[in-house]
């Protein structure tokens, strides 16, 4: 089965080395299938940032999806902005500014919730939420679908409202009867799992904070998320009494980076069972 690496928000420019060296640690010890990266890869799209960022991914194995978030469009270079804002993703991270991913076990889909016209908010268009949709209804069975988004779908608290992804609630609905597991975003700096309930389907809304860069919340370390999918979960030693022949469970894991020992440890892990008919 697979094990996925998600991580958002490097902000390469102001990436804290000794961070980026234990995410790397913490992927020759893991060894993930799928390295999901959902935005704010760079801090002011700048070809150098985007170049290290790069340096840096290719360190972690697995096969990458990334999508750009808001910070991957140049900010004050307006004439870049409006021609060609996607210049330098596409030049480290092209050709596709949507990517999909398959395997027997996992199916990934990229959307590009950025906009040039926005700086910081995101948006899904109808035309993306039935492109994903078409997609997951095609998914196999044994597949655990995933859909990235930069914004969030659905937040924690009251007080992050104003950072949803405009139209998450007809994407939500959308995408969850079309048979999406899980929807994996970032920009906030904020980790945490929501169960989420959408036509009579469940799913879960997985977000990532800061992988290795400064720009924490006070109170939040750099974190990346781990998933594990069907026999890989009977695998972890953080399955304890997750049956191995239970190949459909999914292992949702957050590692914090702890300073002290200058390493990312386990901080929480929950095991769900995706909706199969």
């Amino acid at each position: 089965m697979s094990v996925v690496l998600h991580l958002s928000d490097t902000h390469f420019g102001t990436e804290r080395p000794e961070v980026v060296e234990a995410v790397v640690a913490l992927a020759v010890q893991q060894q993930p299938d799928v390295l999901v990266l959902s935005g704010d890869i760079t801090q002011r799209a700048r070809p150098e940032q985007f170049r290290a960022a790069k340096a840096f991914v290719d360190r972690l194995g697995g096969h990458l999806v990334a999508i750009p978030g808001n910070h991957d469009i140049p900010l004050f270079d307006w004439w870049s902005r409006a021609t060609r804002p996607y210049a330098g993703f596409l030049a480290e991270f092209g050709p596709e500014l949507e990517p999909v991913f398959r395997t027997e076990d996992v199916l990934v889909i990229g959307v590009n919730t950025t906009r040039a016209r926005r700086h910081r908010h995101g948006e899904v268009s109808a035309a993306q939420v039935d492109r994903v949709s078409r997609l997951l209804a095609m998914a196999s069975h044994r597949q655990l679908r995933v859909v990235v988004v930069h914004q969030p779908a659905a937040v924690a608290t009251p007080g992050e409202r104003h950072n949803l992804l405009r139209g998450h609630a007809y994407a939500l609905r959308a995408w969850a009867a079309a048979g999406a597991d899980v929807v994996l975003g970032g920009h906030i700096h904020l980790p945490f799992v929501l169960h989420r309930h959408e036509g009579g389907r469940r799913l879960w809304v997985v977000q990532a904070g800061t992988a290795v860069s400064a720009r924490t919340r006070s109170g939040v370390p750099n974190s990346v998320n781990l998933f594990r999918w069907g026999e890989a979960v009977a695998r972890s030693p953080q399955a304890a009494g997750v049956q191995p022949t239970l190949a459909e469970h999914c292992l949702i894991e957050r590692w914090d980076y702890d300073a002290q020992l200058r390493a990312f440890v386990l901080a929480d892990a929950s095991t769900v069972k995706p909706d199969r008919p």
